[in-house]
């Protein structure tokens, strides 16, 4: 992928409000290049996005998520994330995987969640390709089957198996390392995204989880006020 803007588009949930700006200021510290972030806020999408909320879904953007290419305007490469991440590396690293031989590209996660219950006593349900749509590189030009009226239409399935696709040769493999699973992995000094999918430490039950101090730390950085001039850029702890 050549230079330029990256559009990254976050899933935004009134019940996760911190988290969606925590992992802003994370990417913000870290990226070598322009960064354009884009809420998939329910609020915003009136008119778009008319499907009923669903028993099973734990987030706001279980299925809006899926407008990315639509709101890209099917243009150039897309990063959709879930808002309980923590960017430990430079996203631009992230885009400078995308092929165009891919009209999708995810971290292929094959696992069974070790709970039942997640946060907010959401039910933790078991699908095959769980997860894979928590990050997606969206090569949005290949992605057009992605209407509005099919993502307010089709299953949760559908959308999240990627049946939108011709075939399962349209979906590239990114690391694993790039949507880790908090509490379902073991911890690695070398996870690029830390991903609390079983509840982000802003919950109180999963405050001691992985990677949290990390997280806290950048909260603070997100919301302090130097009150003074701040120190040179060059620190990523600065930004």
């Amino acid at each position: 992928m050549q230079g330029g803007v990256l559009d990254v588009y976050i899933g935004y949930d009134r019940q996760e409000v911190v988290a969606y700006h925590v992992l802003v200021q994370s990417i913000l510290e870290r990226s070598s290049r322009p960064v354009r972030f884009t809420p998939v806020n329910l609020a915003n999408l009136k008119g778009v996005f008319a499907r009923e909320a669903a028993a099973t879904q734990s987030t706001e953007f279980s299925f809006s998520r899926f407008l990315t290419p639509y709101l890209s305007g099917y243009a150039g490469w897309s990063l959709f994330m879930d808002c309980d991440m923590l960017a430990r590396a430079d996203i631009a690293e992230l885009f400078a995987l995308a092929d165009d031989r891919y009209a999708v590209m995810v971290a292929q996660h094959d696992y069974a969640p070790r709970d039942t219950v997640k946060f907010l006593d959401h039910v933790q349900t078991r699908y095959a390709k769980k997860n894979w749509s928590s990050v997606m590189l969206l090569n949005n030009a290949r992605c057009r089957a992605l209407t509005p009226q099919y993502v307010n239409e089709a299953s949760g399935l559908q959308l999240h198996q990627f049946h939108w696709l011709e075939g399962e040769d349209q979906v590239g493999a990114l690391p694993l390392e790039w949507n880790w699973l908090v509490g379902e992995y073991d911890f690695n000094a070398d996870a690029r995204i830390a991903h609390f999918t079983r509840g982000g430490p802003y919950f109180e039950a999963y405050a001691d989880c992985d990677y949290a101090d990390e997280w806290r730390a950048a909260e603070a950085r997100a919301t302090a006020a130097l009150g003074k001039l701040a120190p040179p850029i060059g620190d990523a702890t600065t930004a």
